[in-house]
């Protein structure tokens, strides 16, 4: 990346991961998904961060549907939100990451991960050139 190009959604991303520390702060490691998804919902309001939680999306295969893909979160309505408690994020998570971005047709996620003291989180971009 050169010097001129800038981050997409840069500030939201560093405005949700710090969200995520606080509430793994606030409430442990290790618990289920659910508890940190709720707590981000909590510190999202607290903070004024715009959020939607468990919106629900088509999935569509040849103009049929064929389902529906519900994301934990969207926050600042263009960040699809996963928060996982797994051993590491690995190219399985990525992929579904990629995926979820397709079906929303939002271009950045984060991947979250409460598994452990320190959060481990990725950001994923989906890049519509390739």
């Amino acid at each position: 990346m050169d010097a001129n190009e800038t981050l997409l959604l840069k500030d939201e991303v560093y405005r949700i991961v710090g969200c995520a520390m606080e509430a793994l702060n606030g409430l442990g490691h290790g618990l289920h998904e659910k508890p940190y998804e709720n707590a981000l919902a909590v510190e999202f309001g607290l903070q004024g961060i715009p959020f939607v939680q468990q919106p629900r999306f088509d999935i569509f295969y040849k103009t049929v549907n064929v389902g529906e893909y519900v994301p934990d979160l969207i926050g600042f309505n263009s960040v699809v939100v996963d928060a996982k408690v797994i051993e590491a994020i690995t190219d399985h998570e990525r992929g579904q990451m990629l995926n979820y971005l397709r079906i929303t047709r939002h271009k950045v996620g984060i991947i979250l991960n409460f598994k452990r003291a320190k959060l481990e989180w990725e950001r994923i971009v989906l890049d519509r050139t390739r």
